[in-house]
């Protein structure tokens, strides 16, 4: 284990690196923009683009990487990033940064697709469980890190847009300096979207809902911040304590999935995120300690709907599959995320208060929470016997190649969560 971990040293740093700096200047974007007086409006249709490139990036990054190789596509896409987000500080323009907003979505998208078919193709059976699971704790901590660096500079100057291209670059160093052979890309047969749906509407609509919640997270947040006159570092805080309480709640959310009917806790987890959001919205003013608590119990919630949706409809499916499933779902997410901003953003304005952002987490979870319920209730969703569901694990929507990761489909794995 001590050899595998010590080969993938140089893929893990640059993953820790690279989401670093992304972590940074997705952030970085929406305070900026709030802080230039743009509408809420204004700035969701801006950072929607993103997740519109990351959706764009799974049907195109797979042919670069198969033409040029992984170290060569991955020089490609992480150049690309660090002169777009040069760029984000060299001139502001919603339509500018649109577009920008966009090619980074597709080359982080890439980005992924290259570190996680590396680690797929060169993890052996038996380790596959515990080298996914360092993969996912980086992917959080890089994150969560990332909003840190947002009380090294001044935010309307161009000082934290440097440092996110420098911190791009170097993610360049570690994988340009690997002798390593070029893997090759998981085949993905399609899975029919509808048959999917038909089968697991649970699993389907609670990617959807985790699309909609977490994208509207990372770019609606620092508005709402912002709007209720929080300082940079307490915007830092309130950032990093929602990404880090998802991390540390994985293994207590993959506890009670693994023992219970995930369909109840699916239901339960969205009721709270409801109540907790539809709390913070009627409060309306809340303190930084207060904000901090919310945040933190929220962020603990927040990211539990997609990896207990993804159990889910491994429940049903089983290892026959599986990797054209989760990328179907995988899909269902993006479809929510890229809708998300806009979405978001246009409850706040009707309702005239960043706070209308919690009205909007909470209209979409409790909706979500209810159609659980019927769904149950009318009998319409395939039973799966607890003790045949899969083992729970954590997941960060990134791209389809790491549902190949993924030990739940690998049946030789004995490497599952004891129930």
């Amino acid at each position: 284990m001590v050899n595998t971990l010590g080969a993938f040293g140089a893929l893990f740093t640059a993953t820790f690196i690279f989401l670093t700096g992304n972590g940074l200047l997705n952030t970085l974007l929406s305070t900026r923009m709030a802080a230039e007086g743009y509408s809420t409006s204004t700035t969701g249709m801006v950072l929607s683009c993103y997740f519109t490139g990351l959706l764009t990036g799974s049907f195109v990054s797979h042919r670069l990487i198969q033409r040029v190789g992984h170290i060569r596509a991955f020089t490609v896409f992480a150049a690309t990033t660090t002169a777009a987000a040069l760029l984000h500080g060299l001139y502001l323009s919603p339509w500018f940064w649109g577009v920008l907003r966009f090619l980074c979505g597709v080359t982080t998208f890439g980005l992924f697709m290259v570190i996680e078919s590396w680690l797929n193709e060169c993890t052996e059976s038996r380790y596959r469980g515990r080298v996914f699971s360092i993969y996912m704790t980086l992917t959080y901590l890089g994150i969560g890190i990332g909003q840190q660096l947002l009380n090294v500079g001044g935010v309307q100057g161009q000082t934290l847009f440097i440092i996110a291209g420098i911190i791009f670059a170097l993610c360049l160093v570690p994988v340009s300096a690997t002798e390593g052979a070029h893997p090759s890309l998981p085949e993905t047969k399609p899975y029919p979207f509808i048959s999917i749906f038909r089968r697991s509407p649970l699993g389907m609509l609670g990617c959807m809902a985790a699309g909609l919640t977490n994208s509207a997270f990372y770019a609606m947040t620092p508005v709402v911040c912002t709007g209720i006159g929080l300082s940079l570092r307490q915007l830092s805080w309130i950032m990093s304590i929602t990404v880090f309480s998802g991390l540390a709640a994985q293994w207590t959310v993959g506890t009670l999935s693994d023992r219970f009917d995930r369909t109840v806790v699916i239901s339960v987890i969205a009721t709270a995120i409801a109540a907790v959001s539809g709390f913070m919205f009627v409060i309306g003013k809340t303190s930084f300690g207060g904000m901090a608590v919310g945040m933190g119990l929220f962020g603990t919630l927040m990211f539990a709907v997609y990896p207990v949706s993804v159990a889910r409809a491994h429940d049903i499916f089983g290892g026959k599959d599986a990797v054209a499933v989760s990328a179907g779902l995988l899909f269902a997410y993006s479809i929510g995320a890229c809708a998300s901003p806009i979405l978001a953003s246009g409850v706040m304005t009707l309702l005239d208060t960043p706070f209308g952002l919690f009205a909007f987490w909470c209209l979409i979870n409790g909706t979500f929470a209810v159609i659980t319920l019927y769904l149950r209730k009318r009998e319409k969703v395939e039973t799966v016997a607890v003790e045949d569901q899969v083992a729970f694990a954590p997941m960060k929507s990134t791209s389809p190649v790491v549902m190949s990761l993924d030990p739940r489909n690998n049946p030789e794995i004995d490497s599952q969560r004891p129930r």
